[in-house]
């Protein structure tokens, strides 16, 4: 199993000017300690549910583009892009230029959005969950089209583009690995089926988990695909340090179900210290654990 790092705290000593250096020195540290993928949110303001919308919040692909230059090895993305906050065309791009400054490191992380006070406060359209499911769709089918040799129109129902060109290609062949985030049985795992290379969930229980990836295994059925070619991954909650044993002992559970890959987000004042403790007693006893 694999060991991610979701660095989604800015409320950190130093202000502002030491954000850089503690950013690049937990990316440094997540790599040199073994870690697989590390990760931002896709936020404007802080979540109220993690801190106050007061609270420091960085963009998460300028964020990216600086750790792809302070790292060589790591996937990077985002954990999850908002698709109402940039025109699909325009995200292809983004996310390609990440993909071929890092060297064919980024993926994808995309969901339907939710934040309503930032949109409203940010002046960006917020739509009925309805229509921003649509979208989202529609977004998946236009970054297919964009990271493939076809450079013709799209023609959606929200948004409607005269050419695909994307150039230059991502480096990864077929472009950047998709993962969607979310959980939702009706809309968002039929999505991941239809469309992901893998999908988040958070780590409500192994017992909760199985269900989600058995509606999801449905779901694959549906579209005529094979579920295990699907990347499972989730999003853990506090420190593992706290109590190693326990934590190793429900990660066993998980990958059991097939989980790959769990993300761990540092909340406390030292991020760097905190991840070279992962590197060094977690991840290599995480490595042991598979299916």
């Amino acid at each position: 199993m694999e060991l991610g790092i979701h660095f989604a705290n800015f409320t950190l000593p130093g202000g502002p000017e030491n954000l850089a250096p503690l950013l690049a020195g937990t990316a440094r540290a997540a790599e040199a300690g073994g870690c697989s993928t590390f990760t931002l949110m896709d936020h404007w303001f802080q979540m109220e549910q993690f801190a106050t919308s007061q609270d420091p919040m960085l963009e998460g692909y300028t964020s990216l583009g600086f750790v792809a230059g302070q790292t060589s090895r790591m996937s990077l993305g985002l954990m999850v892009t908002g698709v109402t906050y940039r025109h699909p065309g325009l995200l292809a791009k983004i996310v390609t230029t990440l993909d071929v400054l890092s060297g064919g490191r980024a993926f994808l992380g995309i969901g339907a959005a939710w934040y309503e006070r930032e949109h409203l406060g940010l002046g960006v359209p917020y739509p009925p969950v309805s229509e921003r499911f649509e979208r989202l769709e529609e977004t998946l089918q236009i970054c297919r089209q964009m990271w493939s040799e076809n450079e013709g129109p799209y023609d959606g129902t929200h948004y409607q583009l005269a050419e695909t060109i994307c150039q230059p290609p991502p480096i990864q062949a077929g472009g950047p690995p998709i993962l969607i985030g979310g959980s939702g049985e009706k809309k968002t795992l039929k999505l991941v089926a239809r469309y992901a290379d893998a999908c988040n969930l958070f780590a409500i229980g192994p017992e909760g988990v199985a269900h989600k990836i058995e509606v999801l295994a449905r779901h694959c059925e549906d579209a005529g695909r094979d579920p295990s070619t699907v990347r499972v991954t989730i999003m853990g909650g506090g420190n593992p340090l706290d109590d190693l044993d326990g934590f190793l002992a429900s990660m066993e559970k998980y990958a059991a179900l097939g989980v790959e890959l769990v993300e761990i987000m540092p909340t406390g004042p030292d991020p760097v210290g905190l991840v070279e403790q992962l590197g060094e007693k977690l991840v290599p006893r995480l490595a042991l654990i598979g299916p």
